[in-house]
C-alpha cells in the first residue's frame, strides 16, 4: 500500500495577485481537498496584517499550519523593518531555507504592500513577478494564464483578479468559486 493511499494528501488553494495602475488584489479560492475529498469550501487563504500600522495583504498555498507560522514570521520580521516589505521577505525566505524547523515547513506566500508584489518560497526565493501578476496553489497555472490574457484589457486589477480566479475554478478540481479579495493601493 503507498503512502498515498493510506493517507491522501492535502490539496487545494489558488492565489493570484495582480498589479496594475495603482492598486495590488490578492484573490484566493476557499476549497480545501483531502484525497478526492472536499473537507471545506469557505477557507480564507487572502489575509491582510498590520503590524506597526504598515498594511500587508498576503495569500498562502499549502498546509495552513505552516502557512500560519510563516505570516507570523514575516510579522515579526515587518515589525523590526517598518515598511521595508522587500526586506523583510528576503530576511523571511533566508530564515525559512536555513533554519532546520522551518526548513519542514510546506507552504508558500503572495504578499504585497500595495507597491510591490512578491512570491516567497521554501526554497529561499522571493520573486517579484513578470507581468505584475503572481499565482500558486493547484490552480495557480490557471488562474496565472487567465490573469495574463486580461492585463491588456482596460479592466482593473480586481476585475482581472477575480476572473482569473473564476476560470481556474472552472478548470482545476481543487478550486472553487468562493473568493476572498483583498485590494491595497499605495
Amino acid at each position: 500500500m503507498s503512502e498515498e493511499t493510506k493517507f491522501p494528501g492535502w490539496h487545494g488553494t489558488t492565489i493570484v495577485g495582480v498589479k496594475k495602475g495603482n492598486e495590488v488584489v490578492l484573490a484566493g479560492d476557499g476549497q480545501v481537498s483531502l484525497g478526492p475529498t472536499v473537507i471545506k469550501g469557505s477557507a480564507r487563504k487572502v489575509r491582510r496584517i498590520s503590524p506597526g500600522g504598515f498594511d500587508v495583504v498576503c495569500g498562502f498555498a499549502g498546509s495552513t499550519a505552516d502557512a500560519f507560522t510563516l505570516l507570523e514570521r514575516l510579522e515579526a520580521k515587518l515589525e523590526t523593518s517598518p515598511g521595508q516589505l522587500a526586506k523583510a521577505s528576503v530576511e523571511l525566505a533566508k530564515d525559512w531555507r536555513m533554519d532546520k524547523y522551518l526548513r519542514n515547513l510546506e507552504a508558500m506566500l503572495i504578499v504585497t504592500d500595495g507597491s510591490d508584489l512578491f512570491v516567497i518560497t521554501g526554497a529561499g526565493d522571493v520573486l517579484e513577478p513578470e507581468n505584475d501578476i503572481a499565482a500558486i496553489g493547484s490552480g495557480g497555472n490557471f488562474a496565472l494564464a487567465a490573469a495574463r490574457a486580461q492585463m491588456d484589457s482596460d479592466k482593473d486589477a480586481e476585475t482581472i483578479a477575480r476572473r482569473a480566479l473564476e476560470i481556474a475554478a472552472e478548470i482545476c478540481v481543487y478550486t472553487n468559486g468562493n473568493m476572498t479579495v483583498e485590494k491595497i493601493s499605495k
